[in-house]
């Protein structure tokens, strides 16, 4: 089946009254593009934050003439959108094995490993493996934040230790914990196709009888390590909760912050913890605390 896109600014357009519209005229999907430079970083929880200069593209299969969608659209949302519109044929292919053809095994730390499913295990006979493909949920290494976390768990001695993985995404932090030694992990997320994400990839390797998933709010018992890779003003607003899930001399591991950042989220948990290490990856940092007796 062949697809074709409809791209056009969004500019002064409402982006709900935008989406319904290209809805209702058949888009399969549609995306909100950053048209210029202007990142937007940390949008609040639950808050929708656009750029300045928004593009908007929407995907439709060839069962809709792109003529005639476009002049349905036009009647929608007003006519200057057959001036500023374009269309571009877009060829079908399995998205995911392309994206995949670009990510190799990327090592982290001393002996931890990411790979595809299907990719062939590295030729190490130490390395501990993770085996993941990019799916509903965030998180397969690639992130500085992610792989700042992923060196701290290679670096520290998990055996038998029970962690909380808080905004676990595609669990890629709590299973590498496992594989590393760890007895348990509590995975956390508000998002419910995170947490089935984490489950599917717990069992595509194999620790599933040592994870467990709970939605927000959760009950946890305080564990010995707590894991937070979310961004830096939910971190501090979460700061009692993941106090409160570490337990003395227990170790903290926080990232999604900007080095900016820094300052204030180690001011949010100064109190009950002892910095021991913050390092950093372009503009990102990640912080690792040991909960103070």
């Amino acid at each position: 089946m062949m697809f074709y896109e409809i791209e056009f600014p969004l500019a002064t357009l409402n982006s709900a009254e935008v989406e319904a519209a290209l809805l209702d005229v058949g888009a399969s999907s549609i995306t909100f593009l950053d048209g210029g430079d202007d990142p937007v970083l940390e949008p609040k929880p639950g808050e929708i934050r656009l750029w300045s200069d928004t593009v908007v593209r929407a995907l439709f299969d060839e069962s809709h003439d792109a003529a005639q969608s476009l002049g349905r659209l036009a009647d929608r949302l007003g006519p200057h959108i057959t001036a500023c519109a374009s269309i571009h044929a877009v060829e079908n292919q399995d998205w995911e094995r392309a994206w995949l053809a670009d990510w190799k095994p990327m090592r982290f730390g001393g002996r931890l490993w990411v790979t595809p499913t299907e990719a062939d295990p590295p030729q190490d006979s130490h390395a501990v493996v993770v085996r993941l493909d990019p799916g509903l949920a965030f998180g397969t290494g690639t992130h500085p934040t992610t792989a700042l976390c992923l060196q701290f768990l290679d670096a520290l001695s998990l055996d038998g230790r029970s962690v909380i993985d808080y905004g676990c995404g595609s669990g890629i932090l709590g299973i590498a914990a496992l594989k590393l030694g760890a007895s348990r992990v509590v995975a956390v997320d508000l998002d419910s196709q995170a947490l089935l994400a984490t489950r599917e990839n717990a069992a595509r390797n194999t620790v599933s009888s040592r994870l467990e998933t709970q939605a927000v709010p959760a009950t946890l018992e305080p564990a010995d390590l707590v894991l937070a890779n979310i961004l830096a003003e939910p971190l501090i607003e979460l700061a009692p909760i993941l106090t409160a899930a570490c337990r003395i001399g227990g170790d903290l591991i926080l990232s999604g912050l900007l080095r900016t950042q820094v300052y204030a989220v180690r001011a949010a948990y100064g109190s009950a913890f002892d910095i021991v290490q913050v390092v950093g990856r372009d503009d990102w940092s990640c912080i690792h605390a040991r909960r103070a007796s």
